[in-house]
């Protein structure tokens, strides 16, 4: 059978002309993915070359190619023009980092903050443009909540409000759920959950009139059960199965729905050791203490000291999960989930596909490794056999990405 001659050298020029035109259309970011996807399609050029026919060889080169260039390039973005964004706490981390990237690409940004003479308040005022309207905001408070509506309404009028940002979050303990006191787990609902459900209501008739978008920072913890963060990722886990259901019902409307899944970043809370430790004494304080003996004061050193050092491997950089915010705001067809962060793609490819046993081990591995609680240790009163057998997990085991924004 007679093979088809592969093309000579000078119409390959004009496929590699054409294909520079297509990589300069395709507004590709220029960095190490891309390198390597041209990498591989010179290798898979190569064995098709030897493999197979030159049709068959010509076909899969391009839709390698096609898939590969697609997967890579920017989506298209609408543009800025008036568009308003409310952002939910905007004194430090997420909420403050995306007020600025926002008001400079030109947004009329307003951003709640606690504390309107607060650090990341006066940053806020300093750094941007007039446009950038800042207002109190507590999500625990109605009265806080109803004036932020009013706020809106107010400075919207003209322009219309495009986006709601979902970015504050609450999390006070990191600690077994029988350790956790309950209003720990109803702190966390109020803000992370309750409030954000009143104030995305009371902005839906604006976001529902402009067609806009709706973007919440969630957490991995609320996909997957983290070691002593219940109660933050139950609150998250309500936070995103509510987004879920948003995204439904708005879809009529045309009003988009994403929620953002950060890894773990060096935010201004990761980084307040005092503030963490000053949670613990707390912790301890309030325990009973017949719970306390069970448990040990050991076993939540040791739970906080692991807590610590997750959080010395926290990104320092903040940008990726401000560029999903600004994507899931601007994009024509934002994604539903976006993943910031180091090693998220295998945390969840763990999760999913992974056996229980596997995916306990490699939490407990890569965040926090419970020891034994005191009075299952061998040796202590009323200890069984059984127990005393038991082998202590290494409790030097090192922790990993994720911890409360």
């Amino acid at each position: 059978m007679e093979r088809w001659p592969w093309p000579s050298g000078g119409a390959w020029l004009l496929v590699a002309a054409r294909a520079l035109l297509q990589l300069l259309r395709a507004d590709l970011r220029l960095g190490r993915p891309l390198l390597a996807a041209l990498a591989l399609l010179a290798a898979l050029d190569w064995l098709c070359q030897r493999l197979l026919p030159p049709p068959a060889a010509l076909a899969a080169l391009a839709a390698a190619g096609w898939m590969a260039l697609s997967r890579l390039a920017r989506p298209p973005r609408l543009p800025v023009a008036t568009r308003a964004v409310l952002i939910t706490g905007c004194d430090s981390g997420f909420g403050k980092e995306t007020a600025k990237k926002l008001d400079a690409m030109g947004f009329t940004v307003l951003a709640t903050v606690l504390e309107l003479d607060g650090p990341g308040a006066l940053e806020l005022r300093a750094c941007c443009s007039p446009r950038l309207r800042l207002l109190q905001m507590d999500l625990t408070k109605p009265a806080d909540i109803s004036r932020a509506l009013e706020f809106t309404k107010a400075h919207t009028s003209s322009t219309g409000l495009w986006g709601l940002v979902n970015n504050a979050g609450h999390n006070d303990v990191v600690a077994d759920v029988e350790l956790s006191p309950v209003a720990t787990f109803r702190s966390c609902m109020e803000v992370n959950f309750f409030g954000a459900l009143e104030l995305t209501k009371g902005l839906l008739p604006l976001l529902r009139r402009s067609r806009g978008r709706i973007v919440t920072v969630g957490s991995p913890a609320g996909d997957m059960p983290y070691p002593c963060l219940a109660a933050y990722g139950t609150s998250k886990a309500a936070m995103a199965l509510l987004m879920d259901t948003f995204s439904c019902e708005l879809l009529p409307w045309g009003v988009k729905v994403s929620v953002i899944q950060p890894g773990c970043f060096k935010t201004e809370s990761v980084r307040n050791v005092g503030h963490w430790e000053q949670r613990k004494q707390l912790l301890l304080a309030s325990l009973p203490r017949e719970l306390l003996q069970a448990y040990g004061e050991d076993y939540i050193e040791h739970l906080h000291g692991q807590f610590l050092h997750s959080l010395r491997l926290a990104l320092p950089d903040l940008s990726p999960v401000v560029d999903a915010i600004t994507d899931a705001l601007l994009a024509a067809q934002p994604r539903r989930r976006y993943y910031p962060g180091r090693g998220l793609g295998l945390m969840y490819f763990i999760h999913y596909y992974l056996p229980e046993g596997l995916r306990r081990r490699f939490l407990q591995t890569f965040f926090i490794n419970h020891c034994l609680p005191r009075a299952l240790r061998p040796g202590q009163p009323g200890s069984t056999p059984a127990q005393e057998a038991a082998q202590d997990p290494d409790p030097n085991e090192g922790p990993s990405p994720m911890a409360a924004q």
